[in-house]
């Protein structure tokens, strides 16, 4: 498999993986955003925000790379954070799905010569295009399932993120 190839398929699932999870979330109401989701510490809502900003955190990181220069560093989370934590729960959902859309827009965006060019040191890791896509998709997946299992007993994470993060499980469950 390329390096196009393999990062185009990290992405056609990080795709999937936005669109099962906006799906999911579409019709929920205040209250239904905050009820918890599988993860102990967050809401349903809460998970959205998390997965919010990231997308504009990774929207960063590819700014950056992109344009030559070196990725930022754990500093620029903070304020981001902060903007997010403050919205109420509808915001959540709605900026959530805005900014992963536009996220997952933009990466499906990228033409091959950028992604045979990605190269990345993301703490202490050298990352393609396909590893930063990875990453992204590992945060998503997963999430997404922390909340449909709250709504859908039995759910199972997305088979087209499995079958990629699989071989990678420990840094995922790390």
């Amino acid at each position: 498999m390329t390096v196009v190839d393999d990062a185009r398929e990290h992405i056609a699932a990080l795709r999937t993986s936005h669109d099962h999870l906006a799906a999911l979330v579409a019709d929920l109401d205040e209250q239904q955003l905050q009820a918890p989701s599988y993860d102990d510490e967050w809401s349903i809502g809460q998970v959205l925000s998390h997965l919010g900003s990231q997308a504009v955190i990774f929207e960063l990181f590819l700014d950056e790379v992109l344009a030559g220069r070196p990725a930022p560093g754990g500093d620029v989370f903070p304020p981001i954070w902060d903007v997010w934590n403050a919205k109420a729960p509808l915001e959540w959902r709605d900026d959530w799905r805005a900014a992963s859309e536009q996220h997952v827009a933009r990466f499906e965006g990228l033409t091959d010569e950028q992604i045979e060019g990605f190269a990345m040191d993301f703490f202490g890791m050298r990352l393609d295009l396909a590893g930063f896509a990875r990453m992204r998709l590992s945060e998503m997946a997963v999430h997404a399932w922390d909340v449909e299992v709250m709504l859908a007993p039995g759910a199972e994470v997305i088979s087209a993120a499995v079958a990629l993060l699989v071989d990678d499980l420990g840094m995922v469950v790390a």
